[in-house]
C-alpha cells in the first residue's frame, strides 16, 4: 500500500513559462464515496486503475494504490452506463526539488485552474511558487470526483 501526501493549491498567475510538460487527461470514477475512490485515467498514450482510501481529517493524507492498465481498456470503463469523466491538461511544473501538478480544466469544469505537491511527509518543506494561491488541501468541492456531480461552472 502507498500513502499519498498532497496539498493542494488554487492557481491565481502565469505558470505556462515554467512547464516541463503538458499531458492530457481524461478520468471516470467507478465508485466515489467518502471511504474509497476508484478511477480509470488515460494520460496520453498510457492508462492507470486507482484505488484511493479515505482522507485524514485535515484531507493531506490518504492510502493509494495505482495500477498500469491497457488503454483499450480503460476507454471500455469510461464508457460504462454510468461512468462520469471528466478532462483536464496536466502542466509538470519542477520548482525547488519538487514537481507541481497543474491542471486545468475543461467542460463543465473550464476555468479551475488547480496546483497540487505531492511530499514525502506531512512537514517536509517546500518552494511556494508566486502563481499559487489559496490553500485547498481538504476541502471536499475540489476533489475531482466531486466535480463530477457539482462542477465548477455551476458553483455561485
Amino acid at each position: 500500500m502507498g500513502t499519498e501526501i498532497e496539498r493542494k493549491f488554487l492557481v491565481t498567475g502565469d505558470f505556462r513559462p515554467f512547464a516541463a510538460s503538458q499531458h492530457r487527461i481524461v478520468q471516470g470514477y467507478l465508485t466515489t464515496n467518502r471511504d474509497c475512490t476508484v478511477r480509470v485515467r488515460v494520460m496520453d498514450d498510457k492508462a492507470f486503475l486507482t484505488i484511493k482510501g479515505k482522507s485524514s481529517e485535515d484531507g493531506l493524507e490518504r492510502a493509494e494504490w495505482e495500477y498500469p492498465i491497457p488503454v483499450a481498456d480503460a476507454e471500455a470503463m469510461l464508457q460504462l452506463p454510468g461512468i462520469q469523466s471528466l478532462a483536464k491538461v496536466r502542466f509538470k511544473v519542477p520548482i525547488g526539488g519538487h514537481t507541481w501538478e497543474v491542471d486545468v480544466f475543461e467542460g463543465a469544469n473550464q476555468g479551475l485552474v488547480m496546483a497540487e505537491i505531492e511530499l514525502g511527509s506531512r512537514d517536509e518543506a517546500f518552494e511556494r511558487p508566486e502563481w499559487v494561491g489559496e490553500e485547498v488541501t481538504g476541502a471536499p468541492r475540489y476533489y475531482n470526483s466531486q466535480l463530477l456531480t457539482q462542477p465548477y461552472t455551476c458553483w455561485s
